[in-house]
Order: C-alpha cells, then sequence, then structure tokens
C-alpha cells in the first residue's frame, strides 16, 4: 500500500543535508498496511476528517522494516489504535480515521533521504514518520516536522531516552522504542576457565577487567571453533560510528565533539583519548579479526558458531541468541563503561493536514500498555513503568507479544512455533528489568546535530586507518579525525 500522491512532480532534488549519508541500522517500524478499510486516501484534495466526509480519514505512517514480521507487533500496536478510532466513531456517528503503516524500501541511510525528500517536496503525504533517534534534529531544524505536546516525555519515560525527542529545548517526537548497547557472553565459555559467573547478575564493570577475563579464556585453550575473546560492528558504517562514540564517552576526559547548536568543538588534543580508547579496546589480542568488516549480522554468525566469548550487540539479539543457547550456555550484561543509545522516534509532518489525530496515534504507540507489549515482543521499552516488578498498564496475556520473526522448532512435533527467550512472570524478557533497564538509564546519545549525516559520514571515514593493517599513531589518527570533522561540519570557534 502506497500513500497518496500530490498533484506535484514526484521527481525532487534532496538539496543541502539531505545530500549527506547517514548511516543507521537499528532496525524501525513498519507492518505490511493491510486493512479492510480503504486502499488509498482521497487524491489530491487529501483525506477526509471525521464527520466531514462520506468515508473515513487516513493517517499515513512512514517507517522502516518491522523486525519482529509482517503483521508484527507495530502492526497489531496500529490495529489496535484503528479499532478504538472505529468503536469511538460508531458511538458518535462519525466516519472513523485510520491509520496505514507504509514501509520504504532501502537501507536506513536510503529511507532517511527518501524521507527528507518527501517531506520536503510534498511528494507523499506522510502524517507521521518514525525516526532513527539521530534524525531528529536534522528534521526539526529544517522545519520539517512540528514540536509535540510536552506531555509525551512525561516522567514515566526514561530520562535518556526522553532527551532523544527534543531538539533546543522543544519536543518535536516521541520515543517509540529503544535501543542500547549490550554485552552477550558464553558462560559455558568461561566456567571452562575456572571462572563462574552467577547465573543473572554477574557483569564487568570496566574494558580493563573484560580483557583480563578475556585473558583467562584463551589460557583455557578452548578448542575450534573458538577464535579471539570478543566481536563487534567496525566495518565503515553507522555500527563503527556507534562503537567508536562508546568509546570515546567512556574514555578518561573523553572529547566533547559537538555544543547546543550541534556544531564540531572538538580538537586534535583532545580526541586522542577516544582514539586511544577505542585502539585498545579493539586490538588484535583481544577482538576477532573479521569485526573488522562486520556489521550486526556477521558478528552475530561469528558469536553463534562459539567463534568468540563475548559479543557487543543490541536487544534484539536476545531472542535470536536464545533459538541457539540454552540458559546455562549464554548471558548478558550491560556493557563496560557507556553504551549508546539507538531507537526509533515518532514525529508528525509539518504538513499533516491531519496533526491532532497523527499526533494521538503517536500517543497512542507511546503510551504505557504499547510500551509493555512492545518489550514483550522483545524491544527495548521507552518508559519504567514496562520494567516494573508488578506492572499494573501491561495486559495479562503474557508472552503473547512474542516476536513472529524469530521461533524456534517446536518440540512437541505439532509444527507450532515455541518462543525459547527466557521471561518473567509478566512475559517479559527475564533480562529486561535489570540488565536492560539498568543500561538504558546509563546510555550515551551519539552527537546531537542537524548535521549528523555529514558526521557520521566523516567519523567513520578518518577512522579507518586505524582498522587496518600498520595503523598510524594515535595522534595521527585524531589529526586526521580533527580535520575531517572540521571540514564536514559547522565549528564552534
Amino acid at each position: 500500500m502506497t500513500p497518496p500522491r500530490s498533484p506535484r512532480p514526484a521527481r525532487f532534488r534532496v538539496a543541502g543535508l539531505a545530500a549527506a549519508l547517514a548511516l543507521t541500522f537499528t532496525a524501525a517500524c513498519t507492518g505490511d498496511g493491510a486493512d479492510d478499510g480503504p486502499d488509498r486516501a482521497d487524491e489530491g484534495t487529501g483525506t477526509t476528517a471525521r464527520g466531514s466526509g462520506s468515508g473515513p480519514g487516513h493517517i499515513w505512517v512512514a517507517s522502516g522494516r518491522d523486525v519482529t514480521g509482517k503483521g508484527g507487533i507495530r502492526q497489531q500496536l496500529v490495529d489496535d489504535w484503528n479499532s478504538a478510532q472505529k468503536a469511538e466513531a460508531k458511538k458518535e456517528g462519525t466516519h472513523p480515521f485510520r491509520a496505514h503503516l507504509v514501509e520504504l524500501s532501502g537501507s536506513a541511510d536510503q529511507q532517511r533521504s527518501q524521507l527528507l525528500g518527501a517531506l520536503q517536496s510534498g511528494s507523499a503525504k506522510y502524517d507521521v514518520v518514525n525516526l532513527d533517534v539521530t534524525w531528529v534534529p536534522e528534521f526539526a531544524a529544517a522545519g520539517l516536522i512540528s514540536t509535540l505536546d510536552e506531555k509525551l516525555l512525561d516522567g514515566d519515560v526514561i530520562e535518556s531516552v526522553a532527551s532523544t525527542g527534543r531538539w533546543n529545548k522543544d519536543v518535536y517526537a516521541a520515543p517509540f522504542n529503544s535501543d542500547v548497547g549490550l554485552l552477550y557472553y558464553r558462560r559455558d565459555y568461561l566456567q571452562r576457565a575456572d571462572l563462574k559467573p552467577r547465573r543473572q547478575d554477574w557483569r564487568v564493570k570496566t574494558w580493563g577487567e573484560l580483557q583480563r577475563v578475556i585473558n583467562d579464556v584463551e589460557e583455557a585453550n578452548l578448542p575450534q571453533p573458538y577464535d579471539k575473546g570478543w566481536t563487534t560492528q567496525l566495518d565503515g558504517y553507522e555500527g563503527r560510528t556507534v562503537n567508536a562514540i562508546e568509546a570515546f564517552e567512556s574514555a578518561d576526559d573523553g572529547p566533547t565533539l559537538v555544543d547546543g547548536e550541534g556544531r564540531y568543538e572538538g580538537t586534535a588534543q583532545s580526541l586522542i583519548s577516544g582514539v586511544r580508547e577505542l585502539s585498545d579496546r579493539t586490538a588484535e589480542p583481544f577482538t576477532l579479526e573479521r569485526a573488522r568488516d562486520s556489521k550486526e549480522t556477521e558478528s552475530l554468525s561469528d558469536f553463534t558458531a562459539g567463534k568468540t566469548a563475548f559479543l557487543r550487540h543490541w536487544p534484539t539479539a536476545y531472542g535470536t541468541l536464545h533459538q541457539t543457547f540454552k540458559e546455562d550456555q549464554l548471558g548478558v550484561m550491560p556493557l563496560p563503561g557507556r553504551a549508546v543509545l539507538g531507537g526509533q522516534n515518532l514525529a508528525v509532518s509539518s504538513k499533516s493536514q491531519h496533526a491532532a489525530e497523527a499526533q494521538d496515534l503517536v500517543r497512542f504507540l507511546t503510551n504505557a500498555e504499547s510500551q509493555c507489549r512492545l518489550l514483550r515482543a522483545g524491544f527495548a521499552a521507552t518508559r519504567e513503568s514496562a520494567y516494573a516488578k508488578s506492572p499494573d498498564t501491561c495486559r495479562d496475556e503474557a508472552g503473547s507479544d512474542a516476536p513472529a520473526s524469530s521461533p524456534s522448532p517446536s518440540s512437541s512435533g505439532s509444527g507450532e512455533s515455541v518462543d525459547p527467550t527466557p521471561r518473567d512472570e509478566h512475559g517479559r524478557p527475564e533480562y529486561a528489568t535489570g540488565t536492560l533497564l539498568t543500561a538504558l538509564k546509563n546510555a550515551a546519545q551519539r552527537p546531537r546535530t542537524p548535521y549528523y549525516g555529514a558526521f557520521t559520514l566523516a567519523f567513520t571515514t578518518a577512522l579507518d586507518p586505524l582498522f587496518r593493517d600498520s595503523p598510524p599513531s594515535e595522534p595521527a589518527i585524531a589529526k586526521a579525525l580533527d580535520k575531517a570533522l572540521r571540514e564536514a561540519m559547522p565549528t564552534a570557534d
């Protein structure tokens, strides 16, 4: 299903910031858009509002792929809003609004360009857009999204997550689902190295401590396919930016990269500590060589194959890994030092003809019950109430929203899928109320800037020599990085 097109030509030229690449890899939201209502809103004149015409009004939601599959949790939530609208309209004797999820094709940077072009030109009438958290300042500064009700970021939204919805102190987006770096590990590998991690809450708090644990694992002479201590995502895309920012944020006297207006304010000297931290934690004695060219899929595969004892990945890997490993083989903890926030935020187009209804949809998709259901489905919820010991905002259908995209084979022979994810009595992933919530509360953001596309491209490119044979010195890399960022972005000096 596609949104209605305006009479204006579909061709457009993405100017200025739209030309810069912004690579991001966390999964965005969409469904297949299937429904029992009209396939298309009224052409040319827009859609009809409740009570003002012969058919329902339409809210178009632009997003990327829903990792919980066709008809997954996000589509289910939109369907529930549609049902509520239909019931309310029936009572009032009016015509309901109906929301449709529109799936954008291509990679995340291509989706960003599509959204920028569509909103700038008006070539597609999107009312709600699902934005990566790093895109919010850019879309806000360009006037493409509207300010929202402050109450959408009430005290229940995790503070670090709530800040991703603001730009210049105004609310422009509501966190839909969050994301944060986590450290998965092989309990059985550690036990064979005479390390006995406690089942649920064992963790290492610094990278120095992690490297000592890896040394112990190395001395255990584990058989193949084990190769190195840990793996992550260091290929030349947003994964490298995330890993580098986590190192920069964890370094002693780590640099401040942007000011409050999103302009670059680092120096070659200030960058050295961050580069050194990144170099230390990705050094050859500890890091799988293939990590240099890995993205999420490759790093997950290498860990699953048994090549490493540790893996830096995202919350959605929790269910996937439990398809392969038993509970006594797999553990997860917050990353040592600072982890980086990911996730997607919902914003309302500044050109929406149904802004009030669009904001109502955003409010529904980000409310406490929706967040509980997203958490059960494997996403990182944005509200603290979703993690409460006895959440009173969740439905009683524990585990009913388990991810549709990652079932395990049924051991019963009935052909039905069995969800292998360890869950608590409320149907939430077992690690959520401790490990995941702790990681979210302590997480750092990537630079908040309208120039993020230019920043991340320059950042990943300038760091590339660090991950090649015979890298330059850390001061030399810091100097090149400073030069690249000064050329790519406005500066504070």
